[in-house]
């Protein structure tokens, strides 16, 4: 094997697992926010004396009901497919990004056109808002070498990203919990495809249903992205030095 075919080598493992590592972090931390968001949107009888009244309401019904795991139900699927996911996902972003150097395009395009094409290569998970953190790390070099204005940097970069992703696909979220969850009839589908389901609940429980558990992904997501960039960062930069 060359020379250029073994530092290629070296470099994309040191980007999967700097990517892997920044997955499997962000489930751990943010992974009990994603149960109660989950149980929030599975919610229908408002006025069913089990159901959870508040955020902090649901953690403590868990946590009394189901104790400290509760919180950790459902954790191994997303830790099989998130992880790996993650790795893809910031692994071909910075291969696009190199691809796109050899072609005279402005800073902002390029990374703009990496990240676009590392959400179609992870294609499952719909974060619209790449753009918005890959067009806010263009303006990396306006900031100073203080350590600490980068890691504010790269957290509030990661926190707008994962929030506005938040906001923008709880809807479809919903309607995934609606479609995996227990259907409202025993023997009976009434949950059957995303789009279908969106307007069941609309119709049936109204526009706001569709935001049913917005506060949790919110909180789970938007530090969740934060840690996320801040692991593969630091896990990167780590990596480069001493592999």
């Amino acid at each position: 094997m060359s020379a250029s075919n073994v530092s290629l080598l070296r470099e994309t493992s040191r980007q999967v697992v700097a990517g892997g590592s920044a997955g499997l972090i962000e489930i751990c931390l943010m992974h009990p926010l994603d149960v109660v968001k989950t149980r929030f949107q599975v919610q229908r009888n408002v006025m069913d004396p089990q159901n959870y009244k508040s955020l902090g309401d649901s953690f403590r019904m868990i946590f009394r009901t189901e104790g400290l795991f509760g919180f950790y139900k459902g954790i191994l699927p997303p830790i099989l497919a998130e992880t790996p996911k993650r790795a893809v996902k910031f692994s071909t972003f910075e291969q696009y990004k190199k691809l796109l150097g050899y072609v005279s395009l402005s800073p902002g395009l390029t990374f703009a056109i990496a990240g676009l094409g590392s959400g179609v290569t992870e294609a499952v998970v719909v974060n619209p808002f790449e753009v918005v953190k890959v067009g806010l790390q263009v303006n990396r070099n306006s900031f100073t070498e203080d350590p600490t204005l980068e890691f504010l940097r790269k957290f509030g970069i990661g926190f707008l990203s994962g929030t506005m992703g938040s906001v923008f696909n709880i809807p479809f979220d919903v309607a995934k919990s609606r479609i995996q969850g227990p259907q409202p009839v025993p023997g009976e589908i009434k949950y059957r495809n995303c789009f279908k389901t969106m307007a069941t609940v609309y119709q049936e429980e109204g526009i706001l249903a569709l935001y049913k558990g917005l506060l949790p992904k919110v909180m789970r997501l938007g530090p969740g992205g934060a840690v996320m960039l801040l692991v593969y960062e630091y896990t990167y930069a780590w990596l480069q030095e001493n592999w």
